[in-house]
């Protein structure tokens, strides 16, 4: 999946608000990021943050906005984003068969 750099929104890092942060495939055409904030402080700031919208999203792994589902889970904390693989899991040109090392580009966001 081809990323791009955005620009920083200032603030603490995902990763040192979110101890779990994932990704993996779901399905052959499709990738879930997992995001579990730390505990409902952090999870409001996340909810919130512009950094972590559908659009900085997108821009992130260079897509349009609409392509990107996100889903908010306020019970236990979480953020899930959907999106569609560049190509199907494991044709020609995957570089990351299971989906594993999607989540990457998130990890320095600032919140």
């Amino acid at each position: 999946m081809r990323t791009t750099a955005c620009p920083d929104h200032g603030g603490t890092r995902l990763a040192d608000l979110a101890p779990v942060i994932r990704s993996k495939n779901a399905g052959p055409t499709l990738l879930t990021i997992d995001i579990f904030l730390r505990d409902a402080q952090a999870y409001e700031r996340a909810a919130k943050s512009p950094a972590l919208s559908c659009a900085a999203v997108a821009q992130r792994y260079g897509m349009a906005a609409a392509q990107v589902q996100r889903h908010l889970v306020p019970g236990i904390h979480a953020i899930k984003f959907v999106l569609p693989r560049q190509v199907c899991a494991g044709s020609p040109g995957d570089g990351d068969v299971y989906g594993a090392q999607q989540h990457v580009p998130l990890l320095e966001v600032r919140l």
